[in-house]
């Protein structure tokens, strides 16, 4: 069974595909349109398949389990942007875009679906396919998760790829991957500072919120460069400040939100706290009164050494060495496939294909004119039929 091969003969198919869920972009957990199209492929493809999320979530299944199960997944959500592409393909839907390559993603799922639904009989237990809504927000993998995607089987290892260039411009056509800590835990908090407003003349008679959240702020940046191991990752960034009405009054209170991410879990605990400590305390010796109100989404995407070296391996023989390169460092940007990872053993790749534009430049992740290469989609779908049938037939090692 050569699957990269069928895939590159089913290469047309797989692009079509892109470029018809290119056409209909939606957001977070309510996406009709994709569900009906994956749907329909899988219904011409004689799969069985159930739906969660609403409806708005496939898990597929193919082959018979005996003892073993791998998944493989792929998110469908877009993004709130107005396409700039100028594709011949180009979203139908206002305002709406997928800026991120999920409709690549959710195209080599299905391009590995028809491989391995050819050679079923050949499979030595059963392969999950997970369409998944929500990656961008709210997250979808959970709510999967929560309705059982991973039980019944138990699935053992799971295997996704993020296509694009979110590890920075590699050639195109080649496949990164990384052991343990590859994406970092993405939470978010909006922090409140309550003071007592006034004429902007007479601070002496009020208490400035501004003052106070502006002391505290200095203090959150030091928690990375002075509480932590300078050899640990993690940011904390304010994205927002909101406060005041005139250029002569002090506010009675102000707010912000903004975004923390670490690669290690004691480092997400440690970070919440010592903000919640630092904002109380600033407030307090200001004469102010501090509310963090601190959020967990994903947590970090930890590669399993094991199953990623096994899938590496698998690579390189399918594609040559120098189409698999290790990604040196993590990305601080946040994946939500880290939830299926606390359920089983698994690996996430980098498929490195973006694609200038038609002024000449590479437009990254989430710009109005992403593109990305479909000449790299069969690399996806062959690789991940691959590691399912092989993984099936013999166990990672």
């Amino acid at each position: 069974m050569n699957c990269l091969k069928r895939a590159k003969e089913i290469e047309d198919v797989i692009i079509n595909d892109r470029r018809q869920l290119h056409k209909i972009p939606e957001l977070q957990l309510s996406l009709p349109k994709t569900v009906a199209y994956v749907e329909n492929e899988l219904k011409k493809l004689d799969i069985s398949y159930k739906k969660l999320v609403n409806g708005n979530a496939i898990v597929a299944e193919i082959g018979d389990y005996k003892g073993k199960c791998i998944a493989i997944r792929a998110d469908m959500d877009a993004l709130p942007i107005k396409e700039e592409t100028s594709l011949s393909f180009c979203s139908t839907h206002e305002g709406k875009m997928h800026a991120c390559g999920h409709d690549g993603h959710t195209a080599m799922a299905l391009g590995a679906c028809r491989i391995l639904k050819e050679n079923e009989k050949d499979l030595d237990g059963l392969v999950k396919i997970f369409f998944q809504p929500g990656e961008e927000i709210p997250g979808g993998a959970k709510p999967m998760i929560d309705e059982g995607c991973m039980e019944n089987p138990k699935v053992d290892r799971v295997i996704g790829l993020h296509e694009g260039g979110i590890f920075g411009h590699l050639p195109t056509g080649t496949v990164g991957y990384k052991e343990d800590a590859m994406m970092a835990s993405m939470d978010a908090f909006i922090l409140k500072v309550k003071g007592h407003g006034g004429h902007g003349a007479r601070p002496e008679n009020f208490i400035d919120p501004i003052v106070t959240i502006s002391e505290i702020n200095l203090a959150l940046q030091k928690i990375i460069s002075r509480e932590l191991d300078p050899t640990e990752s993690a940011l904390i960034s304010i994205c927002q400040i909101h406060g005041g009405t005139c250029q002569n009054i002090i506010p009675d209170e102000v707010w912000e939100e903004g975004t923390v991410r670490t690669l290690d879990e004691d480092v997400r605990d440690f970070v919440e706290k010592r903000m919640k400590e630092i904002s109380e305390n600033i407030a307090k010796a200001f004469r102010c009164e501090a509310e963090l109100d601190y959020k967990r989404y994903y947590p970090a995407v930890i590669n399993d050494k094991e199953f990623t070296a096994y899938v590496k391996n698998i690579a390189q023989e399918i594609l040559g060495d120098d189409k698999v390169i290790e990604i040196s460092k993590p990305t601080m940007g946040g994946e939500d496939f880290a939830f299926f990872e606390k359920e089983a053993s698994g690996t996430f790749l980098s498929l490195n294909n973006l694609k200038a534009n038609k002024d000449g430049k590479v437009y990254p992740h989430h710009n109005s004119k992403f593109d990305v290469d479909e000449s790299a989609f069969y690399i996806g779908s062959g690789l991940m039929a691959e590691v399912a049938y092989r993984y099936l037939k013999e166990g990672s090692k």
